[in-house]
């Protein structure tokens, strides 16, 4: 059984403030949404509530997980709960976000400009002006790699938005990319925040991972999700009005509409988008195109629980999975091929192994 430690560690500087015991350990990564990690730290004796008390400080106390030497998650504390049962056993519960969190905790309060850059460069420089402001900088490393699409962008100062919706937004444009910050210790054993940008998507490792069921699969759901599909579409931007006695009217994209699922015999689905800051309707119909055809066809999101070995670890994430399932429902037996967008890890406790659950989609 492979040991989980938590180090806890001074946000800023890094600098290790203690390892305590957390039971009930639960923790997520993913591309494209912020990970989390959740648990319940046991207070039995004074020393270690003096200990915990000084080492959780919510907003102030970064979280890295370790599973032997290797670094395998690491965030933010942000709340902390110190309770006590009926039998006046006191725990303290903590809610970690992954280090993206920080992202959307901080603002815009100057204005950026940016004409024809590289969209990875636009948001190198998002986190440049996160890391720079005073008490700002969380030691996040990037490359200097380019996607080959380049943007137009100006992000005012006075929409004070949320540097993380920038980054969001700027990905989710057509011929857009995907990010994260992963956690990792690098040769030298240092422990490291890195950015991750891909264009279009992150990338892992280039070798299929084979899994079976029945084999290392202990559960699977391959839903096929069609609330979500629209053959229609429109985005609405900004309200652009330059005489104050007219009513105000948002900037929309056309109208657009799939005529080949209508031939095919699929019921017209409408969706709408909105972008309040974007003023461009180039770049406002990019959205809609990007919105369109992401809705077009029903997504399925197949979820897999699977024995974790030595095959399975964070860095899977982007990388591509075989799945060859035959059963019941699937007598000819399933063989898909998947690419990893999420994983969420159960560590081993008393009667219970140790197991993912990997969050897939289907590759382009």
């Amino acid at each position: 059984m492979t040991p989980y430690r938590i180090l806890l560690c001074d946000l800023r500087s890094d600098t290790l403030l203690d390892a305590l015991p957390v039971d009930g350990v639960q923790l997520d990564d993913y591309i494209g949404k912020t990970g989390r990690l959740t648990g319940t730290v046991p207070i039995p004796n004074r020393g270690i509530a003096e200990r915990a008390r000084r080492a959780l400080v919510p907003g102030r106390t970064g979280v890295w997980v370790e599973r032997g030497r290797d670094i395998w998650w690491g965030g933010i504390l942000w709340t902390m709960t110190p309770a006590s049962d009926a039998r006046g056993f006191l725990s303290v519960q903590i809610q970690v976000g992954g280090w993206e969190s920080y992202l959307y905790r901080r603002r815009l309060f100057d204005t950026q400009v940016a004409q024809q850059v590289d969209q990875f460069d636009i948001v190198r420089g998002l986190v440049d002006y996160v890391q720079n402001s005073p008490g700002g900088n969380l030691g996040i490393t990037y490359d200097d790699d380019v996607s080959g699409v380049t943007r137009d962008r100006e992000y005012l100062r006075y929409d004070q938005a949320a540097i993380g919706d920038l980054v969001d937004q700027l990905a989710a444009v057509e011929r857009g990319f995907e990010w994260r910050i992963g956690s990792y210790r690098d040769g030298d054993g240092r422990r490291v925040k890195r950015l991750h940008l891909g264009h279009p998507v992150i990338r892992g490792a280039a070798t299929d991972i084979v899994l079976t069921h029945p084999g290392p699969i202990l559960t699977y759901a391959l839903p096929t999700d069609a609330t979500v599909k629209a053959n229609a579409w429109q985005s609405r931007g900004a309200s652009i009005n330059t005489n104050q006695a007219a009513d105000s009217y948002p900037l929309t994209s056309p109208v657009l509409v799939a005529d080949d699922d209508l031939a095919a015999g699929w019921p017209r689905l409408d969706g709408t988008s909105d972008y309040t800051t974007v003023e461009q309707q180039a770049t406002l119909d990019a959205h809609a195109r990007a919105d369109w055809s992401a809705a077009r066809n029903p997504v399925q999101i197949p979820e897999v629980t699977i024995r974790l070995d030595s095959t399975v670890t964070p860095a899977l994430l982007g990388s591509t999975v075989r799945l060859r399932i035959r059963d019941l429902w699937h007598p000819d037996g399933l063989d898909a091929r998947y690419r990893v967008v999420g994983m969420s890890i159960t560590p081993p406790a008393r009667g219970q192994a140790e197991t993912a659950r990997l969050y897939l989609e289907v590759p382009e």
